[in-house]
């Protein structure tokens, strides 16, 4: 069964009340624990505060939540941590209330057993026909408005790739269905820009920072899946699958070597 705390007590149930019910008024991230340690914890952070800067959610509970990640990380040892953090109650409306009262919910999760086979052997990826609307003001960050998402997973055939390219509505890629993209060109690493939508994920800013420590920046783009047919190398990341290359997308196949030499250099 899954361990819930809410504001740190164990519990199993949220107001219907809350905010996060009413209008999925939050975010959320998830961290990898791994012997005991919470992975890539600054980098969560620094994506939850400025989440929570852009809704204008007023969070001062940073002490009881890293006490609380800590002591789960060291009990479960290898799992899954789910940080959300929701403005809390209120009134019916989507105005705001003025007096806010936000929580905190940390869940434990047991980690999933295939990213390590697809870390090794490579997955194949399709493309989706569900688009991601454009909203500058919320791209980057991870809310909890997820039915997009929702969507994609539900419109992967059940004998289909492992993941799918999403598009946004001009058509541009910008991630996929529960991660970040990658691609190589003569050389070159290039991501898509999230400048209008998608998720800045955590394993996309430690590859970014990598790339420019080692002063080869990646370039961050706006273009169509087309672009995959110039690719040497594909790989897809995430906070818990770590780095995974892509071996093949519709009728195009890509090296895997150098991604998993990538791999080893950033993790």
């Amino acid at each position: 069964m899954t361990k819930i705390l809410i504001n740190g007590q164990p519990q199993n149930s949220l107001s219907a009340a809350d905010r996060a019910v009413q209008y999925g008024d939050g975010i959320f991230t998830t961290i990898k624990v791994e012997q005991g340690a919470p992975q890539l914890w600054p980098l969560h952070y620094q994506r939850l505060t400025k989440g929570l800067q852009i809704l204008g959610i007023d969070f001062n509970s940073w002490d009881k939540v890293q006490d609380a990640i800590n002591c789960q990380a060291q009990e479960a040892q290898n799992a899954v941590l789910k940080l959300l953090i929701s403005r809390g109650e209120g009134g019916r409306g989507y105005q705001t209330p003025e007096m806010q009262q936000p929580l905190w919910i940390l869940t434990v999760h047991p980690m999933p057993e295939h990213y390590q086979k697809w870390q090794q052997q490579g997955i194949e990826l399709g493309l989706s026909e569900i688009q991601l609307a454009r909203q500058p003001k919320l791209a980057g960050i991870k809310h909890l408005n997820r039915l997009e998402q929702v969507l994609v997973k539900m419109h992967v055939p059940d004998d289909g790739p492992e993941e799918m390219l999403v598009c946004d509505t001009q058509g541009m890629i910008v991630e996929c269905s529960a991660s970040n993209l990658f691609w190589q060109i003569n050389g070159v690493w290039y991501t898509p820009d999230l400048c209008y939508c998608g998720v800045a994920g955590v394993m996309r800013e430690r590859i970014l920072q990598h790339f420019k420590t080692v002063g080869s920046p990646v370039m961050q783009v706006q273009a169509s899946p087309r672009i995959l047919q110039q690719a040497q190398a594909v790989l897809l990341c995430n906070s818990l699958m770590g780095i995974v290359p892509v071996r093949r997308y519709k009728h195009y196949n890509f090296a895997i070597d150098s991604v998993r030499q990538l791999a080893r250099e950033i993790l």
